[in-house]
């Protein structure tokens, strides 16, 4: 568990990173987001770098760390009595400044009046994009700027501090990982205890949701559980299970202490494979393995998609769909008919980590640089490795009808593409295996409890 010691070390490390920049860093508890009326509302999601630096506490609340005296204050606002009928005794801010280890704690309207105080003083406010509307309207009145500015003057200096404390993960977050994987494990193995032709893809999905309600606080994303596994992110449930097809599980759960796991399988409704299927697989398998034992500190991730897209292509290739120099074909972007997404991306408090920061600062710097060719500049995380860094391993190939007539019709890569033989999987539907990774000393570790992806064990287990 995250002790209160841990909240203090990262603002620190936060502040010494940032040594030499003035002014004061702020950060914003989510608010309460209502489902249909304002006292009927989602399960509540706190920010997850308000979190990192704060603790869980709860909504209503900013956190500031002046850069330069290095006072540390949570602001906010105590339960009213008729808030208390109704949930209860609560904690006061002051409590909650203790749960995190900040002396000082003050209310919102002392903040509104010490944010005006730095602003006159010619002090420069720090802080992050901010994703949520209604927050984005309160920031741009605390800090007296238009609400269309308050995304374009976020500070630069503070993402990337906060962006290198959150990519490598301490001793503590890994074991938080690896508890929360290990659900990830069980809503999948779920799922194949109970897929057979005839169930529905929201049985399903009901079912993983209720592992992870169990054992976490829901899923870390909505879950993508689909015989149409060609649509990469496929957000229904509607269909009923048939025999002979392929069900794509892609998943994960989120823990008490706010970090997510995300796991994908491919399984055959039937409990087997067929030939054609299998030979699909078990390509898509030896990219995920290869992949997984290449991952070491110092490499550079965009090598490693770059590898896995070669491995596809030669798999790809023993079948007839490909055709030519493998590595040819990777680098000219023909494999990004059959993936176009990126081999992975960095896990942590986020399913996608720090998305939300801008995925260019995540995953990429000075030494290594985007892709501009379809489906390689998908890839989320691209730089060197470091140890405490946790990235996800998802090679996949997918038949997308309508993207292979596109392709087809413009002519586009006939010397590695056989758009004939191709005719013959329209509805195969894709393949995903995806697993989650630490970067060790000496190279890494899936995190969590083994779960089945062989050809053997998947049909075993189903059985």
């Amino acid at each position: 568990m995250i002790n209160v010691n841990t909240f203090v070390e990262r603002r620190n490390a936060l502040k010494n990173l940032m040594s030499g920049t003035s002014g004061i860093a702020i950060f914003p508890a989510n608010n309460e987001a209502p489902m249909n009326y304002p006292s009927n509302v989602y399960r509540y999601r706190q920010d997850s770098s308000f979190r990192y630096f704060f603790s869980k506490c709860r909504d209503g609340l900013f956190g500031t760390i002046d850069l330069e005296s290095g006072e540390m204050t949570l602001w906010g606002d105590d339960f009213t009595m008729d808030d208390i009928i109704w949930m209860g005794d609560q904690p006061t801010i002051g409590d909650y400044a203790k749960e995190c280890g900040v002396a000082t704690s003050h209310t919102t309207e002392q903040l509104s009046e010490f944010l005006v105080k730095a602003r006159k003083q010619g002090r420069k406010i720090h802080y992050l994009p901010v994703y949520r509307h209604d927050m984005i309207i309160r920031m741009a009145e605390l800090l007296d700027k238009q609400v269309n500015k308050i995304n374009t003057e976020v500070s630069e200096c503070l993402i990337k501090a906060v962006i290198e404390l959150r990519l490598v993960k301490s001793s503590d977050e890994i074991a938080e990982m690896d508890k929360i994987c290990d659900t990830g494990v069980l809503m999948h193995q779920t799922v194949m205890k109970n897929t057979k032709a005839g169930i529905t893809e929201q049985y399903l999905a009901g079912l993983a949701e209720g592992v992870s309600l169990s054992y976490g606080t829901g899923v870390s994303f909505p879950i993508i559980l689909s015989q149409d596994g060609q649509t990469l992110h496929n957000p229904f449930h509607d269909k009923t299970l048939t025999d002979g097809r392929l069900l794509l599980v892609d998943m994960g759960a989120e823990s008490e202490s706010g970090y997510c796991s995300d796991y994908t399988r491919t399984i055959p409704v039937s409990g087997k494979f067929t030939q054609k299927q299998k030979d699909i697989y078990e390509t898509v398998l030896k990219a995920n393995m290869e992949c997984i034992a290449m991952a070491k500190p110092n490499i550079k991730w965009q090598d490693v998609h770059f590898h896995a897209c070669k491995v596809l292509a030669e798999g790809l290739s023993a079948v007839g769909l490909m055709k030519g120099n493998a590595e040819d074909a990777v680098r000219a972007g023909a494999t990004s008919l059959f993936m176009p997404h990126g081999l992975g991306h960095a896990l942590g408090m986020d399913v996608h980590d720090m998305e939300g920061l801008g995925e260019n600062f995540v995953g990429y710097d000075d030494k290594v640089q985007r892709s501009n060719i379809f489906g390689h500049r998908s890839l989320r995380f691209g730089k060197y490795t470091k140890v405490g860094n946790v990235l996800t391993v998802e090679p996949g190939i997918y038949f997308i009808p309508r993207l292979i007539e596109q392709w087809k019709a413009e002519g586009k890569f006939t010397d590695f593409i056989n758009y004939t033989k191709l005719a013959d999987y329209y509805d195969f539907g894709g393949i995903r295996i995806e697993d989650d990774i630490v970067i060790t000393d000496n190279g890494c570790r899936v995190l969590g409890k083994p779960l089945q992806k062989s050809v053997a064990e998947l049909e075993s287990f189903m059985r």
